[in-house]
């Protein structure tokens, strides 16, 4: 573990885009997350949000900087980087179920092949978890026969049964129709309450502000605000964050 008791550290990360590297996604950013918070990111479109998240697993790799994962640098190129991704569970918009497969077939895939699960201990698991989301009754229907609430639902299962140290959401209720939203936040408000780190990319202010331990607020790749909830919505500082609050509240 982080000896500085952070559980992630990114320190003055830049990514650069194209061809000439000219395109600044991110651009010297520096942040840190202790286990067990909960910390949402927020900012307009093309602000850098994903492009943060997804270089905490190095699904974009930082063109300059660190990322410190439990104490390692995992953008260094001699790290495993698949033996660290496999404590961080990732939720995307698009759910990226296997059609193909039941929902136990998708949630006991990882734990048994990545992890040497005993596929019994896998399902048992699977079960469990998926009666905490309501959904245990669905272990064995497809993909398609699940609306688009109860699909992110599984997707966020699967990436538990990996028994993940930390959990990151990217805009994860983005494609789902709004009478859809609240059960998959739901679950997400109850994994906080768990204590699970978790890192969202989210447009739900409502969430950021009952369930979010800090709120970050990117624009033109920069981080230009991190505050607590409550100091973060009644008392921006940043212009551009009180611009953006004024048209989203």
């Amino acid at each position: 573990m982080a000896t500085s008791g952070n559980l992630i550290e990114v320190r003055h990360v830049t990514k650069r885009f194209g061809k000439n590297k000219n395109i600044v996604a991110l651009n010297d950013c520096s942040l840190s997350i202790k286990k067990g918070e909960v910390v949402v990111i927020v900012g307009p479109s093309g602000s850098g949000k994903s492009t943060m998240l997804r270089t905490l697993n190095l699904l974009e790799i930082p063109t300059e900087g660190e990322v410190v994962f439990e104490g390692v640098n995992i953008a260094d190129k001699n790290v495993d980087i698949n033996k660290h991704r496999q404590k961080m569970g990732m939720v995307f918009q698009h759910f990226n179920l296997f059609p193909h497969m039941t929902v136990m077939q998708n949630l006991t895939l990882a734990p048994v092949k990545v992890k040497g699960m005993d596929e019994k201990a896998a399902e048992e698991m699977g079960l469990r978890l998926l009666d905490k989301v309501g959904l245990k009754d669905r272990a064995s229907a497809y993909p398609i026969q699940l609306s688009g609430g109860q699909k992110q639902r599984i997707a966020i299962v699967r990436a538990l049964c990996m028994e993940p140290d930390v959990m990151l959401f990217d805009e994860p209720t983005s494609a789902l129709d709004p009478e859809m939203v609240g059960e998959v936040l739901e679950v997400m408000r109850d994994l906080a309450k768990e204590g699970m780190t978790m890192v969202v990319v989210t447009h739900e202010m409502g969430f950021a502000r009952e369930v979010g331990s800090r709120v970050i607020f990117m624009d033109a790749g920069k981080i230009l605000e991190d505050k607590a909830p409550s100091d973060f919505f009644s008392n921006p500082e940043n212009p551009r964050l009180k611009e953006f609050l004024s048209k989203v509240l």
